[in-house]
């Protein structure tokens, strides 16, 4: 391993479907694994706490009482941000020096409670909240369960190990969100898919991504959730089918892989459905070395023929006013209060 080179861990892991306290136990217990073997970043799946809601693709009925019920259980373990689930990782990540990016579902905290969001938390290797990315287009029937996020999520964080950011799934395959991401700078990409799907076409998306924005790309893809992984009580097993590899040859084709900002493979021993965690060594000084050839935000650019400008104003559903003097709604303001890292826009 050069030097200078940091190593990251991707993890192909199963949670503990729909059960966000016992999903997080997981991930803290991978994150200390990680860091045992020298990990420094530790990167998760999409949606990994609590699961990704693969009943969508087979049950989408209006007034279904066991949809209605089962939508029920992913918003009562999601995540909010900040709350105890969240200091559990921050705890996790300081205790072993590590940094993470951990896919879930959020609830929202500043309406009712009742929006969820398909985001990727960030968290610094001292315990600090970094950033939470929230998915700016769910995917086909995902828009059953998660709402549009904004510009002001697009981060691209500072770091002492680099620039790290990340995406979910098929933002992969929108050109401008790419591009935009490109322009800050990105180091160390994250990009999180979740068990089911074509797992190679996730990984030519994320090796494309490498190649394109001229920087690491960690595609990591969620183990196989089998029927035996489903609680018993679970109201949609039957509709579980219905997406692309449940319950699929886990053997057919690659898993979780590590991507070099010239599209070659950093490391890439993992099989797909497989519990594992894959290691990469990432030299950041490979970078400007590949951006000789292709910068596609500077040298390789036409900024006299295109234009583009991201709009990183949040987005919040209700604009209190009030009059001069007039107290605010105690709970708006501990609201606000708690969550600013939705508000900041960073550079």
């Amino acid at each position: 391993m050069p030097a200078e080179a940091t190593r990251v861990a991707a993890v192909q892991s199963a949670p503990v479907f729909l059960d966000r306290d016992a999903t997080i136990e997981k991930a803290v217990g991978l994150i200390q694994e990680a860091a045992r073997n020298g990990a420094r970043f530790v990167a998760f799946p999409e949606t990994w706490i609590p699961g990704y809601p693969a009943w969508i693709f087979g049950a989408a009925g209006w007034d279904d009482p066991a949809q209605k019920r089962v939508c029920g259980r992913l918003s009562a373990n999601a995540v909010e941000v900040p709350s105890p689930a969240t200091d559990l990782l921050c705890e996790a990540a300081s205790a072993h020096g590590v940094f993470v990016a951990m896919g879930m579902t959020e609830r929202d905290l500043l309406t009712s409670r009742g929006t969820l969001y398909n985001s990727i938390l960030f968290v610094s290797d001292g315990g600090e909240i970094l950033g939470v990315h929230r998915k700016l287009m769910p995917t086909h029937a995902e828009r059953i369960v998660w709402s549009q996020g904004d510009g002001s999520t697009l981060h691209v964080l500072e770091t002492s190990i680099g620039r790290i950011g990340g995406l979910a799934c098929w933002e992969h395959w929108m050109p401008l969100t790419r591009f935009a991401m490109h322009a800050k700078g990105e180091q160390i990409h994250v990009a999180a898919w979740p068990e089911v799907g074509n797992s190679e076409l996730h990984r030519f998306a994320t090796r494309h991504y490498a190649f394109e924005g001229r920087c690491f790309a960690l595609c990591v893809i969620g183990a196989s959730l089998r029927p035996e992984h489903l609680p018993a009580d679970f109201e949609l097993a039957d509709a579980m089918g219905a997406s692309d590899d449940f319950e699929a040859d886990a053997a057919a084709s690659g898993g979780t892989c590590i991507f070099a900002p010239d599209g070659t493979i950093v490391a890439d021993d993992s099989v797909a459905g497989e519990e594992t965690i894959v290691y990469g060594d990432l030299d950041l000084s490979r970078i400007p070395e590949e951006q000789a050839a292709l910068d596609v935000v500077g040298h390789y650019n036409r900024a006299d023929i295109f234009t583009f400008a991201v709009d990183e104003r949040p987005r919040q559903p209700v604009a209190w006013r009030r009059a001069a003097g007039e107290p605010a709604d105690t709970r708006i303001s501990e609201i606000e209060e708690r969550t600013p890292i939705q508000r900041r826009v960073l550079p």
